[in-house]
């Protein structure tokens, strides 16, 4: 055995052979990029887990169903609270006109006979029907229609939770264009803009609404706050019909309900188009005297009519409607049936209503902050 000191010359040191040499040269080369890549690895491994979930649930939707995970979705499930469209049904029942309105009533104004009805009698929440109310109250305090009143901060509070008005904040028009926005726009400022413009607070307004219509002898009818918004503001689809007909019968409101567009010019201010919300009842059949609609999300789709058909002049009122041009179909497949069918007249009967509206809120204050969507 040699062995081998730190003197021993280099050609007397033991030599490797040859292939066992280049075996461990070899294998060297090897295990380095070997121990590269697990490294590599391991690092991949701890990171990638952090990125994956903070990134995939809400931002790759299922290709099937084009949802996504997590929040989003949750929401996108939400129905939407109006519902622009038509609800296609056909056009009789047997020999009825097949209304979708949870109450109906359709009256032939020039004999008074009743034609068709639901539920009649039964109060529901009338939403923006109430605006005729609200006008004819404020016709009875000496509103002057060419005076100027400005939309203030408390307008806009009164009308929150409502349709977005048109009447900004700070903007002057003339009472007369006010009672045009209320019952052809159906805004829910000019309302309050009104009711201060005769020196009425919203309690106040409230109040006298609810004594107005238990002077109009309605029983059924009663009002929380004076846009319309509140689902406590109710009345029946009879009621409505008479509530039409007091509009159309004076002499300042009835113009303004049978109007199908107006311009308000504001001070200073270009000019707002107006377009009646009533205006899609009109056909062919269908010539529209006057009417007035109404949405909430308690109410849904409201609607009360005057309309010229077949030579006769007949009142309709629809409430709690799904879909905003139900409604109209309504109106169109009564005035198809009473073209088609020549229907029957059977006398119209007053109902025993329940106490006046004062019986039934009592002394309380009403509550204008209760708001429940819409104002159409």
């Amino acid at each position: 055995m040699l062995y081998m000191t730190r003197n021993t010359p280099f050609h007397r040191r033991p030599k490797l052979p040859f292939f066992a040499a280049l075996a461990v040269g070899v294998s060297l080369l090897t295990l380095e990029p070997t121990m590269a890549a697990h490294a590599a690895t391991a690092k991949t491994q701890v990171k990638s887990p952090v990125k994956k979930s903070a990134k995939k649930p809400n931002k790759k939707p299922d290709k099937k169903s084009g949802k996504t995970n997590g929040k989003k979705s949750a929401k996108a499930s939400k129905p939407p609270k109006h519902h622009h469209s038509e609800k296609h049904v056909a056009a009789m029942v047997g020999s009825q006109p097949n209304v979708q309105s949870l109450g109906a009533l359709v009256i032939d104004l020039d004999t008074g006979h009743e034609l068709f009805s639901r539920r009649p009698d039964n109060p529901r929440a009338i939403a923006s029907i109430s605006k005729l109310a609200a006008t004819l109250t404020v016709m009875d305090h000496n509103l002057d229609l060419e005076g100027l009143t400005t939309i203030k901060k408390l307008d806009a509070d009164v009308a929150r939770g409502g349709a977005k008005s048109r009447l900004l904040e700070g903007m002057t028009l003339s009472n007369r264009d006010l009672l045009h926005a209320a019952l052809l726009g159906s805004d829910n400022r000019a309302v309050s803009a009104l009711g201060r413009a005769v020196g009425l607070g919203t309690a106040q307004f409230t109040s006298a609404m609810n004594h107005k219509v238990v002077s109009l002898g309605l029983r059924f009818t009663r009002f929380r706050e004076p846009t319309g918004l509140s689902m406590d503001n109710q009345s029946t689809p009879r009621e409505t019909i008479e509530l039409l007909k007091a509009a159309m019968a004076h002499p300042v409101l009835g113009p303004i309900v049978r109007r199908p567009e107006y311009d308000a010019h504001p001070v200073s201010k270009p000019a707002i188009h107006y377009v009646s919300t009533h205006r899609p009842a009109a056909r062919a059949n269908v010539q529209v005297l006057g009417g007035k609609t109404g949405y909430n999300d308690s109410a849904r789709y409201c609607l009360v009519i005057a309309a010229k058909i077949d030579g006769h002049s007949y009142a309709m009122s629809f409430l709690g409607t799904e879909g905003d041009l139900t409604r109209f179909g309504d109106v169109a497949r009564v005035a198809d049936w009473i073209v088609t069918h020549k229907p029957k007249h059977t006398p119209s009967t007053a109902p025993q209503g329940p106490p006046p509206p004062e019986a039934i809120l009592g002394p309380s204050t009403p509550d204008a902050s209760v708001h429940d969507g819409g104002g159409l």
